[in-house]
């Protein structure tokens, strides 16, 4: 539509023959330092008018801008200059009348305005009797830079309007949106740092694809409208803060205006604001999503978790412990499991307490950073030690001679072991990201405080349903073969299988001590265990134990060396990997490059399958070291206010995060959690601008 109506605009200033005296042509901007006779012209301007008549005098404002070069509506967004006139003439007001905007937004950075031919129908109000109209245009266009332009004009107002003015100015008017004709019913909400938009279209009448572009509110500055479609209901959630950043005013009482889009309609819309109760809450893909739904996320999340290398080794340890339950004890399966879920649910509790205290205080949240930590780490890989050691038969704990007749009677061991089984499973399990656990968890730390704890209350429910399961029905455990020799085997490959988890919390120390500090740890535990080995069951058994772990050394120091700068991995990562900054977003994008970036830390476990599994692939590997792509990559290993606030500002707080950047995909794309080889290329390929 607006392309007809700018089409028969432009036909009409060319040919008709008495615009001349109300009619400035194509305007050429005002000399500056940097300009000379052959600077580029990325934008042209042109002004008609009417003759006065009541006072009043109607303009046509035509901009052409070049290929790639935008400018902006009467409300830039988070960056631009909105178009403007100094008026040179007496004018009382004027009624600057603008045509629906569309969004640019690039790396991170969202902007409301044109691009193409743009023509404004403006109207001025003069008490004086006016026979020129002179002024000074002042227009912000943007490609890959920004350049704020001067272009003085004068219209001679002596002859009368042209036959065919009116019908221009009436058509420019019509790419103006109206007050009604899109929305039937409307309701703005405020809460916290959120405005909620409630938009009814005419009843059966559906939104097809909506945009909402807000007005500037003094002292607020409102963030992308996150939009949420159901038949003839759309919601738009809208982040807000105030000018500087900070904690949003509050909107409640003020009336907030916008133009929402469809397709080609469009409609102004203005409201007051109300107090807003309800639970929208945003996801980190740009869509307001109830929050049934994310509980059924952190529902699905927590139970992926039980599948998760870091928790599988106490899932089997678990089921074991039920081979040591006297056959027929199904009240006591019942009690070691629920007690496991009950250490399960206490742990996302304490996980919970701590993202609010974190809040509270103003700090950074999010899921794993407590392995950023040193001494958490530490503690960690003394307790798996410690399994360690009591799976290989090193030690038991002894509780005195009552309490093991009591446990004795009861066929069990101590509830508080099963307690703190469940608790360990948690705790190895926050470094890892499973699908549809970080879009849970974002919600739930920027969600209000109830919600945070609801959602972390479905997580843990989610990863304890596995355990809940076998506590209602304690017959599934009983279908493990009966006790015999195989017991003794079981029990070392699971001791070998926690000696793993043990080294690869060793690993996690390079960063913070260096590999010589961290293979010395891992040997010196590895020669402990060979020694109590030897000491309680001989020589002969103890060479099987002695060999692997020698090759598991040798392994952990080769890991170390090449994670500490070496060259021995033995897959060849080729990709030349650049650091990561919204700089180099942008600076790729404007060079029409694609971006691939791979925010990562080396306790992410998901990270580490990510790497093997796909970014090492020979395709993915040619793929990324093409000439038209730039990959960036951010490392979260050690606490780092760049990649969190980088993560944040995509609503993201885990990793691993993927994400994709192109001429063809100027917003960005955000992967799966897990990577998939096809879907990558696929993305890749996508984003490719077309080629020159």
């Amino acid at each position: 539509m607006r392309f007809f109506i700018n089409s028969l605009f432009i036909l009409f200033a060319l040919f008709s023959s008495s615009l001349q005296a109300a009619d400035t042509g194509w305007l050429q901007p005002a000399k500056t330092g940097w300009m000379n006779d052959n600077s580029p012209r990325h934008a042209e301007v042109r002004l008609l008018s009417s003759a006065q008549e009541n006072g009043k005098v109607n303009i046509l404002l035509d901009v052409k801008l070049e290929e790639g070069w935008k400018t902006y509506w009467r409300s830039p967004g988070e960056g631009g200059v909105a178009p403007a006139i100094n008026w040179e003439s007496p004018v009382n007001s004027v009624d600057w009348q603008w045509p629906a905007p569309g969004r640019f937004d690039v790396a991170g950075i969202s902007t409301q305005g044109y691009m193409g031919d743009i023509v404004f129908p403006i109207t001025v109000t003069s008490d004086e009797k006016l026979d020129k109209l002179s002024g000074v245009l002042t227009l912000s266009t943007c490609s890959n830079v920004c350049i704020l332009t001067d272009y003085p004009f004068e219209l001679d107002l002596t002859e009368p309007a042209p036959a065919d003015f009116s019908w221009a100015f009436n058509q420019a008017k019509g790419g103006v949106p109206p007050t009604s004709g899109l929305v039937e019913q409307t309701k703005v909400g405020f809460s916290g740092d959120k405005l909620v938009v409630e938009l009814q279209k005419t009843a059966g009448s559906e939104w097809g694809k909506p945009n909402l572009f807000t007005d500037a509110i003094e002292g607020a500055a409102f963030g992308v409208p996150k939009i949420d479609v159901s038949g003839n209901n759309l919601t738009a959630t809208i982040d807000v803060g105030d000018d500087w950043g900070g904690e949003a005013p509050d909107l409640t009482g003020k009336t907030v205006s916008f133009v929402v889009t469809d397709g080609d309609i469009s409609q102004q819309v203005s409201s007051e604001v109300s107090p807003f109760t309800g639970s929208i809450i945003q996801s980190s893909a740009g869509l307001a999503i109830p929050l049934w739904q994310i509980i059924s996320f952190a529902l699905l999340g927590g139970l992926i978790l039980n599948l998760m290398p870091c928790v599988l080794p106490v899932l089997a340890m678990k089921l074991g412990s039920v081979l040591m339950v006297p056959q027929g004890e199904q009240k006591t399966i019942r009690r070691q499991f629920l007690l496991s879920s009950s250490g399960i649910l206490v742990s996302f509790w304490l996980l919970a307490l701590l993202m609010t205290l974190l809040r509270v205080g103003q700090q950074v949240v999010g899921w794993g950073i407590q392995f950023q930590n040193p001494w958490f780490i530490g503690f960690m890989v003394l307790v798996t030690a410690l399994f360690t050691a009591n799976l290989f038969g090193l030690f038991e704990i002894n509780l005195g001679s009552k309490a093991n007749t009591r446990l004795a009677t009861a066929g069990g061991h101590s509830n508080s072991g099963h307690f703190w089984q469940g608790v360990f499973a948690t705790l190895l399990a926050t470094p890892c990201s499973a699908p549809f656990l970080g879009t849970a968890v974002a919600f739930a730390l920027a969600a209000p405080m109830e919600q945070l704890w609801l959602i972390f209350t479905a997580l843990g429910v989610g990863m304890s349903l596995p355990w809940l399961l076998i506590a209602a029905f304690p017959a599934i455990a009983k279908l493990l073969p009966k006790p015999g020799a195989w017991m003794s085997k079981l029990r070392a490959v699971l001791g070998m299988m926690m000696l793993v988890s043990s080294l690869w919390l060793i690993s996690l120390l390079i960063p913070h001590f260096g590999a010589t500090y961290s293979i010395i740890i891992a040997v010196i535990f590895l020669l402990l265990l060979v020694v109590f080995l030897l000491k309680n069951n001989g020589i002969a058994k103890t060479i099987l134990p002695f060999i692997l772990f020698a090759i598991l050394a040798g392994g952990f120091s080769w890991m170390a060396l090449d994670q500490n700068g070496g060259s021995h991995t033995l897959v060849k990562d080729s990709v030349d990997w650049q650091p990561l900054t919204e700089q180099a977003i942008t600076q790729a994008l404007s060079q029409n490059k694609r971006v691939f970036i791979d925010v990562t830390a080396e306790w992410c476990v998901t990270c580490k399958a990510n790497k093997y599994n796909v970014l090492l692939r020979d395709e993915i590997q040619q793929t990324l070291s093409e000439p038209d792509v730039v990959a960036l990559r951010g490392d979260w290993t050690k606490p780092s206010p760049e990649i969190t606030a980088f993560l944040q500002q995509r609503g993201q707080v885990a990793v691993p995060f993927n994400q994709i950047y192109g001429p063809n995909l100027a917003e960005g794309k955000i992967l799966s959690t897990i990577l998939d080889r096809e879907s990558l290329l696929s993305i890749m390929k996508e984003a490719k601008g077309a080629e020159k």
